[in-house]
């Protein structure tokens, strides 16, 4: 097994576990994260419904990171998706981390996310 396929194992592991107790509905939707190496995708999802409430990442076309490199895409992310949110009507979620670490681009689109107006 390649050292990859083994990292991507345990964040699929982390991720199934975490899953098992996280759960949005429409009172509290999820707010799930994925991170790729070069881009940050957050979506507000209400699992009961199946739909996706609200969405943003830095792939966008007309996306503007605030400040430098990986962590201000992500806090830009984080607010965008907090604007989105309560653009559809949401206040508050639950945070999936998606079985990453919570740290660097993950606690950096949390933080904005919280800040921009959504309450975890």
């Amino acid at each position: 097994m390649a050292k990859t396929d083994a990292r991507r194992a345990g964040r699929d592991r982390r991720h199934f576990r975490l899953r098992k107790k996280v759960r949005g509905d429409a009172a509290r939707p999820r707010l799930a994260v994925y991170r790729s190496n070069t881009h940050i995708y957050a979506q507000v999802i209400d699992d009961r419904a199946g739909a996706t409430l609200a969405a943003a990442s830095s792939a966008e076309a007309s996306f503007a990171p605030e400040g430098d490199g990986k962590i201000g895409a992500a806090k830009a992310v984080g607010k965008l998706v907090a604007e989105r949110a309560k653009d559809a009507g949401v206040d508050k979620v639950v945070f999936d981390r998606g079985g990453n670490r919570y740290q660097g681009r993950v606690a950096a689109l949390a933080d904005s996310a919280r800040e921009a107006g959504l309450e975890f």
